[in-house]
């Protein structure tokens, strides 16, 4: 199985998510990772989907979601030709014996620290699923006592976008 990254232009409307989400489902695809939010367009919303699946079965999921009639655009990004990030916080323990540690490690993965107490530090981390991953297996032995993880969001490298001039104004929501 091979991982898709799916970015997915849908109209702002109430329900779109939940019928995306129900058509990965019905075929029994587990979806990894979907990060949701607003476009430079009024009224569209794009969904970033990374789905593992063998390649013919995506392409009948593709064909599917482009019949729903929210759905104005699909593409799907290559790693190489794209942009892809996470936003991770975690909640390291940090007491005076680690801090100084935990500080360090921050600064290695140009991550940030957010809030401070006693004995925690919590740190903001943006990203590569990779880059993020490393950042976990370093301060795992540390102590994380929380964690929370965005999904990816993703744009193709380059000047072009799937919104110029593909989507044209009749195409788009009133």
């Amino acid at each position: 199985m091979s991982k898709h990254t799916l970015s997915v232009l849908v109209e702002d409307q109430p329900g779109v998510l939940a019928r995306i989400a129900a058509l990965f489902s019905r075929r029994g695809f587990n979806i990894e990772s979907l990060a949701v939010g607003p476009t430079e367009l009024p009224d569209v919303s794009r969904i970033t989907i990374v789905v593992s699946v063998e390649g013919s079965p995506l392409e009948q999921v593709t064909k599917q979601l482009n019949k729903l009639i929210n759905v104005l655009k699909i593409v799907e990004l290559e790693v190489d030709a794209s942009v892809q990030r996470e936003l991770m916080l975690i909640k390291v323990r940090a007491d005076g014996e680690t801090r100084t540690q935990v500080l360090e490690i921050v600064e290695m993965f140009r991550a940030r620290v957010i809030d401070v107490a006693a004995d925690t530090v919590t740190i903001e981390a943006t990203g590569s699923s990779g880059k993020l991953a490393a950042l976990l297996d370093v301060l795992g032995p540390i102590g994380i006592k929380e964690l929370v993880q965005s999904g990816v969001v993703a744009l193709a490298r380059g000047a072009k976008s799937i919104s110029d001039r593909s989507l044209r104004a009749a195409d788009r929501p009133a």
